[in-house]
């Protein structure tokens, strides 16, 4: 027995004609071709050419559009992470920072520790003129320190009695003030945590978990 080969076509009569042998319904079968002229394979070739960049740069802009997708999803997943890194950024400087002005402050009130009860006497220049008496306690004075004190009452339109008030236990640059109808004091500790209580309120509003901090104090 003989197999025919694989490639084989049963033949077939599968035009149909008329009785006067015209044809009814040609045959549906068409020979391959196996042969072609070069500016046939030019052509077909350029049409592969152009039909396998259609089918790359389709691929390259759905490839494109996914990764933009994916970066979009990547950004969206970083974004409470890179919050929280600012944020911790912005409170490490400002506590650097805070630190830095402490030690600066320090220096200056241990060099010049009436600094800061000239600036109130200027700032209460006319709250105090009308007084008859001022008393001011603060620590250890000496005459020259107290000397400049007496000139800034002056030239701030204070004309009464100046009396000072040695008080061992104030700190080095606090100071309290008692005249007839009000007082005002100082003291750097308390004035640092007040600074430290705003800083740290202003930070915690940036970053979304806003607190009220009463600042309230004397001078």
């Amino acid at each position: 027995m003989t197999s025919a080969p694989l490639n084989s076509r049963p033949f077939a009569f599968d035009t149909e004609f008329d009785g006067f042998g015209s044809i009814v319904t040609p045959s549906a079968f068409r020979p391959s071709k196996r042969a072609y002229m070069p500016a046939e394979v030019e052509a077909l070739v350029a049409q592969a050419r152009f039909e396998a960049r259609e089918a790359a740069l389709a691929e390259a802009d759905s490839l494109q559009a996914m990764a933009v997708v994916e970066v979009g999803r990547a950004m969206a997943a970083a974004i409470p992470t890179l919050a929280q890194v600012a944020q911790q950024h912005r409170e490490h400087s400002a506590g650097l920072a805070l630190a830095a002005a402490r030690v600066i402050a320090a220096s200056a009130l241990d060099r010049y520790p009436e600094g800061p009860l000239r600036a109130a006497l200027e700032s209460l220049g006319q709250e105090i003129d009308a007084s008859p008496r001022l008393v001011i306690r603060a620590g250890a004075l000496d005459d020259t320190a107290r000397a400049r004190i007496e000139a800034v009452c002056t030239d701030a339109g204070f004309s009464g009695l100046v009396s000072f008030r040695e008080e061992p236990g104030l700190p080095t640059a606090a100071f309290q003030l008692e005249w007839a109808d009000g007082r005002a004091e100082f003291d750097p500790a308390a004035a640092a945590a007040r600074v430290n209580d705003v800083l740290n309120a202003a930070l915690a509003s940036e970053g979304g978990h806003a607190e009220n901090v009463s600042v309230g104090g004397s001078l």
